[in-house]
Formats: C-alpha cells, structure tokens, sequence
C-alpha cells in the first residue's frame, strides 16, 4: 500500500538551520539540525539527533524563538515535530 499524506495543512518547503533541545537530555544540550518543511502545525527536520516518537522537544525558530512539540514519527536521521501550539509560520521567512 503506498503511504499517503493525511495531514490537513499543506507544508512549505524550505532549508533552514535551527536548533534543538530534547527535553529527556538533562545536559541542556543544543542540536543543529535542518528544518525540511513547516506548516502552522509542525516541521520536518534532519540532523544526528537521538529522538523517538513521543519525545517532547523544543526548537529555536528564527522570528518566533523557541517553540515546544513533540516528535511525531522518526526515520533515519529525519523526523517529524508537532507542535504544541500552532505558530504563524510566515513569520519565520520574514525580515525582522
């Protein structure tokens, strides 16, 4: 059976760098990671991260700042993350 999208909002290509933090990690430690696309709801992101579905994290967005999630699957090094509140992610492309 061929995977198919169910999401409802439609996501925005982008490659832009950002940073993570893992909540389980008591260090505090930061992850560059690649954000892949964003939608209101959620992004796809790429780095060498250790994360599972269900880990809460939080990711350093430009023009919003950190914004809390979860992640919602894993493959590979590429994983999903849910916001826990939506964001205007216009914003995140825009001049400050």
């Amino acid at each position: 059976m061929a995977h198919v999208d169910t999401r409802q909002q439609a996501r925005e290509n982008l490659l832009l760098h950002a940073l993570l933090k893992v909540e389980a990690d008591a260090s505090g430690t930061e992850h560059r990671v690649k954000l892949r696309n964003l939608s209101p709801s959620g992004l796809m992101a790429e780095g060498d991260v250790k994360v599972s579905p269900g880990s809460r994290v939080s990711v350093e967005l430009p023009n919003l700042g950190w914004v809390d999630g979860s992640v919602a699957w894993k493959q590979d090094n590429r994983f999903g993350i849910a916001f826990a509140r939506e964001i205007d992610h216009r914003l995140i492309t825009e001049n400050p």
